[in-house]
């Protein structure tokens, strides 16, 4: 394990934390479980038919004598949660629309969440992005002033580091959401110890090449500065100026990056998506995340091809989200 997820252990631990999994029944989010209440790192909450799981855990020789488990069809405090889940979606559902939608793991982990009753939640290696995303933008929503949530990858080779963004939710943003994006992703950064200097990435270096989709990435970084001066940020970049100094040297040689960025935007989401596997899959970065940025409570979403590592480091991760919050 890297020096980052051992520093994020030592960070978390002795404060109790309780991280949601909805999917319990998931081999690789069992075993995850499993190993982090052995670790005694945090708490994991698990959601489902209390005897099925445990049978499950049985067959896979995975202890959840330090777990909770919680099942939305027996729950004792159901009504607590219908009754907050219904305040909260002022008037758009009723109390027997809430009954049925607590039903969904999804729901009702959320708003265990949501009531505190856990600190965070990590889900997606059953469901859908949108299946995560959207209880969390409909019962915790955005933090004031943010606009729309974004999604962030920590790649990690070694003592490397960088966040990758968007690469998980907005597919085409535009230069307002971009902004949005590189400032959000800086202060994830730094929750993860990592200074931020952020690139703004393109197809083409400080005005090689013009058309809308490269003004669209230089109005982002001047709407970026505008909100945070102190930002180190630049664009619009290729990667190889952003990310190799004798590069940088030829393309751009006034940058405040200098070829030195760990903090890449992608100007939409199949450029982000495909960047962040290449990296993944070519480079031998671990990718782990989306870690989605700008919710009041940290909600997470795995990939549907995700490891048990994967399930592990991202539950450290929304731990150590939860505590900065």
């Amino acid at each position: 394990m890297s020096d980052l997820f051992e520093g994020i252990k030592q960070k978390i631990s002795g404060h109790n934390l309780r991280i949601v999994f909805p999917e319990g029944f998931d081999e690789r989010i069992l075993n995850a479980a499993g190993r982090l209440a052995a670790d005694g790192i945090l708490t994991p909450v698990l959601i489902g038919n209390i005897e099925e799981l445990q049978a499950r855990a049985k067959e896979l020789d995975v202890s959840l004598e330090a777990a909770e488990i919680y099942d939305p069809a027996n729950y004792l405090m159901m009504d607590e949660l219908v009754a907050a889940f219904v305040e909260r979606r002022k008037g758009k559902a009723t109390e027997e629309d809430a009954r049925k939608i607590l039903l969904d793991v999804n729901y009702f982990g959320t708003m265990l969440v949501y009531l505190n009753k856990a600190d965070g939640l990590v889900s997606g290696a059953a469901h859908s992005t949108a299946d995560t995303v959207r209880p969390a933008l409909q019962i915790i929503k955005t933090k004031e002033g943010v606009n729309k949530t974004s999604g962030v990858f920590l790649m990690v080779r070694g003592d490397e580091q960088y966040v990758f963004a968007d690469c998980a939710i907005n597919i085409a943003p535009d230069s307002q959401d971009l902004a949005e994006i590189a400032i959000e992703s800086a202060k994830t950064a730094r929750m993860f110890d990592i200074e931020p200097r952020v690139a703004m990435l393109s197809f083409s270096t400080k005005g090689s090449a013009r058309s809308p989709e490269t003004e669209k990435v230089m109005a982002a970084v001047e709407e970026a500065k505008r909100r945070e001066p102190l930002l180190i940020i630049d664009g619009e970049f290729q990667f190889d100026a952003a990310f190799v100094p004798e590069v940088a040297i030829a393309k751009a040689p006034d940058s405040v990056l200098q070829g030195n960025a760990n903090v890449f935007v992608f100007p939409g989401l199949e450029a982000g998506n495909i960047g962040y596997k290449i990296a993944q899959r070519l480079g031998g970065f671990e990718a782990v995340g989306p870690l989605l940025q700008g919710l009041n409570r940290p909600v997470n979403d795995l990939s549907r091809g995700c490891s048990t590592d994967d399930v592990y480091n991202l539950a450290l991760l929304t731990a150590a989200q939860a505590l900065r919050q």
